[in-house]
């Protein structure tokens, strides 16, 4: 088996996260934003969410590596992850990517903590009114940023399409906005485009590639073709890949051609990368 040697930007690989990131070329893409699978039951179509927990870490830190070698020097992953709280337990898991980054070479840039704003949606119970084993039930969400190398990533002062007040914004450690619904969605744990808005406009330039290799319902590919970026979207499951491809083409102002022209965006199978 060897790697893809075309770029397949503005594509939606249908096929295995670990798999498809080991057949892409490496140092091509300039930043990925991701929320992986948190480990919590959640009904994807085609993963099992609830996996034994060093074995999810032990993946988790595969991709990792993985995205280190697609990334170009000083290019950036950003990974959207909660506090993973099964009734009273909870599992660190931001701290243990963070710790596994680490360990596989990347810089640690920091870390956002997302105000999902829901707090009247839920109660907080344990031993309700009392000190025996009150919970706490987590109303935010954790965003943590590398680098590759280098903290600098070249661009030209053109193509970035920060304004100050948005830079602002963006340097605070707090980042405040809501949720995205699940029905409307039709994903079962979909993000709000606000939060790749975000990073893609403060982590990289216009005309850059920016991967999610779990990509869901496309929410990064939306906004990416929406503020002149190509992209690479990776999930295993067809039917959320058709979603995705359904998003760009109809939120992304008919999103037909990337920033270059002339290459439509569309669904590949992993086996079209090998040659």
């Amino acid at each position: 088996m060897t790697r893809a040697r075309v770029i397949p930007t503005d594509r939606i690989i249908c096929g295995d996260a670990l798999e498809t990131l080991r057949l892409l070329e490496p140092e091509t893409v300039h930043l990925a934003i991701t929320s992986p699978p948190y480990n919590l039951s959640k009904p994807y179509a085609e993963h099992h969410d609830e996996m034994n927990y060093s074995e999810y870490l032990d993946w988790m830190a595969s991709v990792w590596a993985e995205v280190k070698r697609v990334l170009v020097p000083g290019g950036r992953l950003c990974i959207n992850i909660g506090e993973n709280k099964r009734r009273n337990i909870t599992y660190p898991t931001f701290s243990a990517f963070i710790q596994q980054c680490i360990d596989a070479g990347y810089l640690y840039r920091g870390t956002v903590i997302w105000n999902k704003n829901s707090a009247a949606k839920h109660c907080a119970w344990g031993s309700w009114n009392s000190a025996t084993n009150p919970h706490i039930v987590p109303r935010h969400e954790y965003i943590i940023a590398f680098s590759k190398d280098d903290f600098r990533l070249d661009g030209k002062k053109e193509d970035c399409d920060l304004d100050k007040d948005l830079f602002m914004t963006c340097t605070r450690s707090v980042w405040l906005f809501g949720t995205e619904s699940k029905t409307r969605i039709g994903h079962p744990a979909p993000f709000p485009r606000e939060l790749p808005n975000r990073l893609i406009q403060f982590y990289s330039f216009k005309g850059n590639v920016v991967l999610d290799m779990f990509a869901g319902s496309g929410t990064v590919g939306v906004v990416a073709r929406l503020l002149g970026r190509k992209f690479i979207l990776i999930d295993n499951s067809r039917e959320y890949c058709k979603l995705a491809l359904s998003r760009i083409q109809s939120e992304a102002g008919r999103g037909l051609f990337d920033v270059d022209g002339g290459v439509k965006a569309e669904i590949m199978d992993i086996d079209d990368l090998i040659q």
